[in-house]
């Protein structure tokens, strides 16, 4: 399987920016359907709650072409082009997350030092949860109201999204504790910060393989 084989770059070219109630892209089904199956069953189980850098986990060939798409130089121009970014050279950060809880999905903005925040959602379609809007990313129009939504993501079915960092990018999902697969990249800023970032979430993952092992 290669990267043309998971992932539909033409929709994604083809994906018009909305900028309400801040720039970004929704695109289902971003990972093709045929394709879906295969790269969800090359998952690790995952069974701490956190995120786990790629690079720590045990990827099967499916899921390891899915995160080469993701770093790779087509996706990050087309990124670059449809937001009018200069990306070239800037570092990725990619991490898994396999299980949400209860604390997870509170309102919030990303840091500082992430340019630009990339999710893949890894979760079958038919889950009641989502039905029920629970754990369902929403884009907000402020920091205080979750129910004060634009756009609201179900994590499912390989559906992408894309939004530049900003002061204003408040997002957060109603509370759900279970199995929810994301892939998150980021393209992050090179200064201090972001290095300690990137390697504040390496060291993360060593300690809870250690707990793990203990």
């Amino acid at each position: 399987m290669t990267t043309m084989d998971i992932f539909d770059f033409d929709s994604l070219r083809a994906t018009p920016v909305s900028n309400d109630p801040f720039t970004h892209i929704v695109l289902p089904r971003f990972i093709k359907p045929a394709a879906l199956a295969e790269v969800v069953a090359a998952l690790p189980a995952m069974r701490a709650r956190g995120s786990f850098p790629t690079g720590a986990l045990s990827l099967k060939p499916a899921a390891k072409e899915m995160v080469a798409g993701l770093e790779g130089a087509t996706f990050r121009s087309i990124i670059a082009e449809k937001f009018g970014l200069e990306l070239d050279g800037a570092p990725v950060m990619t991490t898994l997350r396999g299980n949400s809880g209860e604390k997870d999905g509170q309102i919030h903005t990303d840091s500082s030092a992430k340019r630009v925040t990339i999710l893949l959602y890894l979760n079958p379609g038919n889950g009641e949860a989502w039905a029920q809007q629970k754990g369902c990313l929403r884009l907000l129009r402020n920091n205080t109201d979750l129910e004060n939504y634009v756009v609201e993501v179900p994590p499912v079915d390989g559906t992408l999204l894309v939004f530049p960092n900003g002061p204003t990018t408040f997002h957060g999902h109603k509370q759900f504790v279970g199995q929810r697969y994301v892939m998150q990249m980021n393209y992050m800023t090179t200064s201090t910060k972001a290095k300690a970032e990137m390697r504040r979430h390496h060291v993360s993952a060593f300690i809870k393989r250690l707990t793990r092992a203990a």
